[in-house]
């Protein structure tokens, strides 16, 4: 059977194995109607790879790396704030202490 097939009953339903459209002879070069041939299902959904689907994932990931790496960076900062104001609280209580010496030993 070497018959082209018809529009009713094609040769194949594979779009891939069918002709191309061919453009009307009618219509001027250039018009609004293209060639084109339509890509299947299956193709369309080779894009949704493994990695394309753990994209979020990783994203999420380094921008959880990013935080814990700028709350390492702001550890010592916060360390020697803590040890600036244990330094002050030492101090007033020294003062208060040289304070009650004195009005113990003027009585």
């Amino acid at each position: 059977m070497s018959t082209a097939g018809t529009i009713d009953r094609p040769l194949t339903h594979d779009p891939k194995k069918q002709a191309p459209m061919k453009a009307a002879t009618r219509e001027p070069a250039g018009s609004a109607t293209r060639d084109f041939t339509t890509t299947s299902a299956h193709t369309s959904r080779q894009n949704r790879t493994r990695e394309m689907q753990l994209i979020p994932e990783a994203m999420a990931r380094a921008h959880m790396h990013e935080r814990l790496r700028e709350a390492e960076a702001e550890r010592p900062a916060e360390r020697l704030m803590a040890a600036r104001r244990m330094q002050r609280r030492a101090e007033r209580a020294s003062l208060r202490a040289r304070r009650a010496l004195a009005i113990a030993v003027m009585q």
